[in-house]
């Protein structure tokens, strides 16, 4: 279960979207990678939407404020939890190593972890997980 404050205000309970498959994208403003992936990732949000909810997972900007610029620069659709310690990451244990960032899980609707990308990501891998899970259940 992931839990804490969002960028922006407000706060994030992922046992309020068990019923959905679940897509965790761990980024932080200062990567490279995960700028690249940005658009991929809003893209991919949109186009799931029925199926999957998108988490952002945001760890080591000790500042929310770089971290939120990144989300409007992006026009990031979905919540994303400010996690600047890796409190939340420590949840997935050995499914996401705290080093390779970016990163992405996809949940199922039982809460487990159906697939992971460590590492850049596009859409159409996304997307493509996101059917695969969604009708595997």
């Amino acid at each position: 279960r992931i839990t804490g404050e969002t960028l922006g205000g407000g706060s994030f309970d992922s046992a309020t979207v068990a019923d959905r498959v679940i897509v965790y994208n761990v980024w932080g403003s200062w990567c490279a990678p995960c700028r690249k992936e940005a658009p991929a990732l809003v893209a991919a949000a949109r186009a799931t939407a029925d199926t999957a909810v998108f988490v952002g997972i945001n760890t080591r900007d000790l500042d929310p404020a770089p971290a939120e610029a990144f989300v409007r620069a992006f026009d990031v659709p979905y919540v994303n939890v400010f996690d600047p310690d890796g409190r939340e990451l420590l949840k997935f244990g050995t499914q996401l190593p705290a080093s390779a960032i970016p990163s992405t899980l996809v949940v199922d609707r039982q809460g487990r972890v159906a697939a992971r990308v460590l590492g850049e990501t596009t859409e159409a891998t996304l997307t493509g997980i996101v059917a695969d899970v969604a009708a595997g259940e």
